[in-house]
């Protein structure tokens, strides 16, 4: 059976959408979460924790998934973890303890490392040079228009009781029939796979990549942990008014997302860097100083244009320098660092809000990534000569 490349590729944009759902889908409903069990001790942190709590096991997992799908094969594990991903999403909706729906949250968690490091690593597998550029970029704008879909989702339905976005996490059962269909399991050179490996594979970039997908996610799920009790304190929004919001800054990233490419074609990694915490850095400061659901709109948005960079650039710079016995593992650690950012940033952030406040917290975050713009910049013009892998042609 010949499968035509491009419902292939809509089975794997439309996988990558469910690892956004993982988190945001559920962030409009914080608030009436915390009112339906504000009795139960440490409740606050808690009702938090159900966002960011399957970062922490898709930290645990993808590496371990990574080094399976090295010495395996990609689809059946791809194939479970979408059928885990439905059951274990959408059990928050029949669960009536906290401590139950933290449970099934964490085997979401397991489930979105299985799925995220198994498609990246397949578009790895499949594509390459400036098409393999092209679809990453896609890759990211389509979980940015995932997450906008499901964000205003999640927040009208909250409007209704906060149990029902739950349920949206059944979209995957969807998915599965396709991806059983489309994808086929890739060919891995071996003697192949041992040459690049000995040819380009610089660990220093890995040991460089990792570490700005901690920083950089601690700092943007501020906003989805904390976004909806800021606005609700400054202006009082609606569980609606906050998806709207947050989806704003979604969709300003689906946008560069979908120009990476064009990008990439200007500015070598490096420098694109440089320009995506430059954004992110602005729209945080101008977050940290607004008296308004406008103002804090317009934030979001210019901070989501460096964030759609964002994604697309650690995982494209990745692989091309990964080689492909070892292309799983080194997306297996990426997703795992990413993840690790986003379960640490409600427990970084909660003690400085309540120390300085939100407004200083976001000024804070704005000003750090202003910061190591800054020093990517000074880094790349004392460094002229870096060296770039094969996939790069800029």
């Amino acid at each position: 059976m010949i499968v035509k490349p491009r419902i292939k590729l809509i089975a794997l944009l439309l996988s990558s959408t469910l690892t956004v759902m993982a988190g945001a889908t559920i962030s409009p409903s914080l608030p009436g979460m915390s009112v339906a069990f504000q009795n139960q001790p440490n409740y606050e942190i808690l009702v938090k924790l159900t966002l960011s709590i399957p970062a922490l096991f898709v930290t645990i997992s993808s590496p371990i998934v990574g080094i399976i799908i090295d010495r395996w094969k990609r689809k059946p594990i791809f194939m479970i973890s979408i059928f885990v991903y439905a059951a274990a999403g959408s059990s928050g909706y029949f669960l009536s303890s906290l401590n139950d729906i933290l449970i099934g949250r964490a085997i979401l968690g397991i489930a979105v490392g299985g799925i995220m490091t198994t498609t990246t690593t397949l578009i790895s597998d499949y594509f390459t040079g400036e098409k393999r550029s092209r679809v990453i970029g896609m890759q990211g704008a389509f979980m940015s228009f995932g997450g906008v879909i499901f964000l205003l989702s999640g927040g009208f339905l909250a409007d209704v009781d906060w149990r029902t976005p739950f349920l949206i996490y059944l979209f995957s059962l969807f998915i599965l029939p396709l991806v059983l269909y489309s994808i086929k399991e890739p060919f891995i050179s071996m003697s192949e796979g041992k040459t690049r490996q000995k040819s380009i594979f610089r660990i220093w970039i890995v040991y460089m990549i990792y570490p700005i997908a901690v920083f950089s996610m601690i700092i943007f799920y501020l906003v989805p942990t904390q976004m909806p009790f800021l606005l609700k304190d400054l202006t009082g929004a609606s569980n609606s008014e906050v998806g709207i919001a947050i989806a704003s800054m979604t969709l300003s990233s689906a946008f560069t997302a979908l120009l990476y490419n064009k990008v990439k074609s200007k500015l070598r990694f490096q420098y694109i860097f440089v320009l995506l915490f430059l954004l992110m850095g602005v729209g945080y400061v101008i977050i940290s100083v607004s008296e308004s659901y406008a103002q804090v709109i317009t934030g979001l948005i210019i901070g989501g244009l460096g964030l759609g960079l964002l994604l697309p650039n650690m995982n494209l710079w990745l692989v091309s320098e990964t080689p492909e016995l070892l292309r799983g593992s080194a997306v297996g650690g990426l997703v795992s660092f990413i993840f690790l950012g986003q379960f640490l940033s409600p427990l970084v952030g909660q003690p400085i809000f309540e120390l300085f406040g939100m407004h200083i917290t976001y000024g804070l975050a704005g000003i750090s990534m202003l910061i190591v713009s800054g020093g990517f910049l000074i880094y790349n013009a004392r460094n002229r000569h870096w060296e770039y892998p094969v996939d790069d042609r800029k």
